[in-house]
């Protein structure tokens, strides 16, 4: 799979597209030309899949911060 159908991929896609390859992988009925042209596909999706859980994990982190920058947990309770 080209770089660019990966990039368009949904994480939960590549996710399966991966959970694919490491089950044929494992197998041991690739041929080894096919078992690298595989390996090299799932290392691509593994680092698509990090890329948009960190991307997620960033946008988490934004969300619980304060408007003065602070964790929501951390901020001062007004009792007004």
């Amino acid at each position: 799979m080209a770089d660019d159908a990966i990039a368009e991929l949904s994480f939960e896609d590549a996710l399966k597209r991966l959970e694919e390859i490491v089950r044929r992988l494992e197998s041991g009925e690739e041929s080894l030309e096919n078992s690298i042209r595989l390996y090299q596909e799932g290392d691509r999706l593994r680092s698509q899949c990090e890329a948009r859980l960190k991307s997620a994990q960033a946008k988490i982190d934004q969300i619980q911060l304060g408007g003065d920058g602070a964790p929501a947990g951390l901020r001062p309770f007004d009792a007004e």
